[in-house]
């Protein structure tokens, strides 16, 4: 049973297309190259029997008091209602088969982070509906440029919470998993708006730049209500993790410490995969801008 469940996580960390040489942006190997990726390094883990740890009690205060159980709930709940209204619009077979597996390993996200709160007692506030959008391709690429910048973040501050002992190491491990699904998802959407954009016709590519644009500024205006403590739904939430970053998981990190930490452990969890599948960049190179000009001290 261990070999089996070592197996799996090396898999899902590990992938090399089979197809030899360089591989072209936008060609039908590049398609197939993000596409296996993803289906080939799924996790079968199942979120209904997942053993959660018995927390000490200073251990299950420190997990229940984070202020981030309702927003992490609610965007795995959007999100895969979005992917998955996209996968349904896509003839595609490769494709489509892709993008129901990325929509269900979001699901899934959803059911472990419901299965986390009602193990250890967390309240939650009544979730919304997620309703089906009716501009599936706005919400995929919402969705998709969301993991981009959430996860990057993600990824910094779940280290500092495992070097800390904030999470004890116990649950570190139970949700590892997870976290490197949001990275092999980034790195499929990445590779896929690449793809798509080369694939439209050469009238059609200035649309997509400024919708594109459009996704951000949007995802931007969206982060900074969540920072004044409203969600996306203009619900008051508790912004104090979102606002003291990584003191929130138990380390004291100066602004320029936190950036170095996230922009090696993107890469960390970018390693094992195909180098010729592209990597998100806009947000690493963004992060390295906001470091040059931030102090030093």
């Amino acid at each position: 049973m261990y070999d089996s469940l070592a197996h799996a996580d090396y898999a899902m960390r590990n992938w090399s297309g089979p197809e030899p040489g360089r591989i072209k942006p936008g060609s039908d190997a590049h398609k197939r190259l993000f596409c296996r990726m993803l289906l080939d390094t799924h996790n079968p883990y199942k979120p209904a029997v997942i053993d959660w740890p018995l927390l000490s009690p200073e251990a299950l205060h420190r997990v229940t008091s984070l202020p981030i159980w309702d927003i992490a709930v609610q965007t795995e709940g959007r999100a895969s209602i979005n992917v998955k209204t996209f996968a349904e619009t896509i003839s595609d077979p490769l494709l489509r088969e892709a993008l129901d597996m990325d929509g269900g390993e979001e699901a899934r996200h959803k059911v472990v982070l419901s299965k986390l709160v009602e193990a250890y007692g967390i309240k939650l506030a009544p979730e919304p509906a997620y309703p089906a959008p009716k501009n599936t391709e706005w919400a995929w690429m919402v969705t998709g440029y969301s993991e981009c910048i959430d996860s990057f973040f993600a990824f910094g501050l779940f280290e500092v919470a495992k070097r800390s002992g904030y999470f004890p190491p116990e649950l570190v491990e139970t949700f590892e998993p997870v976290m490197q699904e949001e990275g092999r998802h980034i790195l499929f959407f990445v590779n896929w708006a690449t793809w798509y954009r080369k694939n439209l016709s050469w009238w059609r590519r200035p649309a997509f730049f400024f919708r594109t644009l459009a996704v951000w500024a949007f995802l931007v205006w969206e982060r900074i209500g969540i920072a004044k403590g409203i969600n996306a739904d203009g619900v008051a939430q508790d912004a104090t993790f979102a606002m003291t970053g990584s003191s929130s998981v138990g380390v004291e990190l100066k602004p320029r410490e936190l950036i170095d930490l996230c922009l090696a452990e993107n890469d960390r969890r970018m390693a094992g995969y195909d180098q010729r599948l592209l990597r998100p960049l806009t947000v690493p190179r963004l992060a390295r801008l906001a470091r040059r000009l931030l102090p030093k001290n």
